[in-house]
């Protein structure tokens, strides 16, 4: 009876609502009595949309066979997938994900007006599989559904370490699973530059170890993302976290040539971009209309966060510079230079977006901040008109537990004192997962399952708060994830045995599952 029991708390029991194991929790559900049996393959009917919609079709199909080990052929129940439109063929934030989902005994039917919309619901439907007395089961539900926020994003920062294309791509289908609609790509820091660059090569011949995404690599990443309903959000990182381009092109320095990249956290010179050298601006134009037809997203983020003003302190000739245009600090100089980038991606169709640091009223207000060092900017930054989206409090590089993270809000504090418009800028969040200490082997089990706490607070109602709920979903994505493909319990398995080596693994196992970091 012990097995029995401990066996049935990982089946959702569906006597309720409360009991399904779906993550992130739609916005209306109505469970009933019943359920929809798959004991013969599901017949679909579809109609309207674009590829998008085939590919939903196809992956509920292939992640069904997996989960279940295989649903016999025949006659099984009918499932319609009707779509009102084709969607943006670029998409857009703020476009329309929501779905309905109406679940009988009989048949499925599943609606929505955008591709995205039947994405999202696709990955509902999945989560609702289970293994009931009869065989696996659909349960009966109505579900109408749609995000609280437009931003559901997540940071990978693939210039510490390189992250091939293949680990990139598993983690997008973790993304897609849970809902999350953005992946913002840190492709240039201190220790190298990630994407082939044809008008300046020295990037990637100099200043990448030789690990980096060639132009095709980043077209195939961009339309598999977008098969899943995602975004990619490039990001180059400047003026300051430039140690790459200066290793190639160091007379654009503020303080000499750099002897190499940056090989650790120890190493103390980071130099920054010299922001009152023409030189500066010309290869920035160069390259950013270069990447900027590679992402066709709409946004361009350029970093702007920790520019360590010492390096232009010392520079008489920037210092005789900044007097000369009566600029008065090195705050009013990195508005400056941020005011041009600007101007350079408006140029090639990009809105601008940047770390709270360059947070400044000069600045035009189509720019999107994006809040890292507290709650406080994301205020500011929607009190002074900009778009903004918070980070702060879901740093997965800090290895807190899920339920820190899941309490996190960005309404609350002082960002409820905002007018309903100035709330209207703050359009969601993005977890960041920093890369010092993480190689392409540990990413998935720094990211998962706890990515899926923060994919439901961006996309469910503000009133979903349970933790233990969480929790128990989150178990259960957990197991689903490796189904998918990801690899956060397979190669972490790997890693504990490879530091046991030939001693007993159990005691390794008790030890990290009481310890935290």
């Amino acid at each position: 009876m012990k097995k029995l029991a401990l066996f049935l708390m990982f089946l959702p029991l569906c006597s309720q609502a409360s009991d399904l194991t779906l993550m992130p929790w739609p916005s209306q559900i109505d469970r009933q009595a019943g359920f929809l049996s798959l004991n013969h393959s599901p017949v679909f009917k579809v109609s309207g949309g674009d590829n998008r919609v085939g590919y939903a079709v196809a992956h509920f199909v292939e992640q069904l066979n997996s989960r279940t080990g295989g649903i016999p052929k025949g006659d099984g129940p009918i499932i319609t997938i009707h779509c009102d439109g084709n969607g943006q063929k670029i998409q857009k934030l703020g476009e329309d994900e929501s779905y309905q989902l109406n679940v009988e005994p009989e048949q499925a039917e599943l609606r929505a007006a955008n591709p995205l919309g039947i994405l999202r619901g696709i990955e509902t439907l999945l989560q609702l599989v289970y293994a009931g007395e009869q065989g696996w089961v659909i349960p009966t539900v109505k579900i109408e559904d749609h995000p609280r926020f437009p931003w559901r994003g997540l940071m990978i920062d693939v210039s510490r370490h390189f992250m091939p294309v293949e680990v990139l791509k598993r983690n997008i289908d973790g993304m897609a699973a849970v809902k999350l609609n953005i992946l913002h790509l840190h492709l240039s820091d201190d220790e190298g530059f990630r994407v082939e660059s044809r008008r300046a090569p020295r990037l990637q011949k100099l200043a990448s170890d030789g690990l980096f995404y060639t132009q095709q690599q980043v077209r195939d990443l961009v339309a598999y993302a977008r098969m899943r309903g995602i975004r990619i959000v490039p990001e180059f990182d400047v003026p300051g976290h430039s140690v790459s381009w200066l290793v190639a092109y160091p007379k654009l320095s503020s303080a000499g040539a750099p002897e190499h990249l940056v090989r650790g956290m120890s190493d103390s010179e980071r130099l920054t971009l010299d922001p009152t050298l023409p030189a500066t601006y010309q290869l920035l134009d160069k390259v950013f209309a270069e990447m900027a037809g590679l992402f066709p997203d709409q946004y361009f983020h350029i970093g702007g966060d920790e520019v360590n003003g010492k390096y232009w302190d010392q520079n008489e000739r920037i210092q005789s510079w900044m007097r000369k245009h009566q600029i008065k600090d090195n705050h009013a100089l990195q508005a400056y230079f941020n005011r041009r980038l600007q101007a350079i991606l408006a140029k090639h169709g990009k809105r601008m977006e940047g770390w709270d640091e360059i947070l400044a009223p000069e600045l035009p207000t189509d720019t999107l901040v994006q809040s890292w060092r507290g709650p406080e900017t994301l205020v500011s930054a929607a009190r002074m008109g900009f778009q903004t989206l918070l980070s702060a409090g879901w740093y997965l590089d800090l290895m807190f537990p899920a339920s820190k993270h899941y309490v996190v809000e960005p309404f609350s504090g002082e960002s409820e004192s905002l007018s309903p418009e100035q709330k209207t800028r703050i359009v969601g969040g993005e977890a960041a997962q920093w890369a010092e200490y993480v190689t392409p082997e540990i990413l998935d089990n720094r990211l998962w399952p706890r990515l899926g706490a923060i994919a439901e607070r961006l996309w469910s109602p503000q009133s979903v708060t349970d933790v233990e709920s969480m929790y128990r979903r989150l178990e259960i994505l957990n197991r689903n994830l490796e189904w998918l493909g990801l690899r956060q319990q397979t190669n972490s398995q790997h890693m504990l045995e490879r530091i046991a080596g030939d001693a007993p693994l159990e005691a390794l196992q008790v030890l990290t599952a009481h310890v935290e970091p």
